[in-house]
């Protein structure tokens, strides 16, 4: 039997905070990943586009009055960026490839997640939480 060994990613740098589901918490979800990524000496976009709209997506569809949501940014080895945003509507988790072009229906946020993204996606948990997280490889962000 031929099993693949996979070595595992070892965190270069990581980042994570609580912040409350407003507006203003979704703001400071994009300028402090914006200078976490600065003092890491990485390149503020497209990850300062990603965040901002995961951000926003928490507030507007993952918000439950009373709760937060966190924002977690982790740079392995080698050279991956992932950023993830925790929300405590895991009952509405958006799917793959539903990103709406209709701004009417659901706004612009997945799909342009989806095209800046090298890859995305949704985990489930802690209940009743999800996470939705995106990541950047090197050639993304260096």
């Amino acid at each position: 039997m031929n099993q693949e060994t996979v070595a595992p990613r070892t965190p270069l740098h990581r980042f994570t905070v609580p912040l409350s589901a407003t507006r203003r918490g979704a703001r400071l979800a994009r300028l402090l990943a914006a200078e976490h990524l600065d003092a890491w000496g990485l390149p503020l976009d497209p990850a300062r586009l990603i965040v901002a709209e995961l951000a926003a997506n928490a507030v507007v569809h993952g918000r439950v009055p009373g709760r937060g949501f966190r924002l977690t940014l982790t740079v392995t080895a080698p050279a991956t960026l992932r950023i993830e945003v925790t929300d405590p509507r895991g009952e509405k988790a958006p799917e793959r490839g539903s990103a709406s072009p209709d701004p009417a229906d659901s706004g612009y946020g997945l799909l342009l997640v989806e095209e800046s993204a090298d890859d995305w996606g949704v985990l489930p948990g802690p209940f009743p939480c999800k996470t939705v997280w995106a990541e950047l490889e090197a050639g993304r962000f260096r």
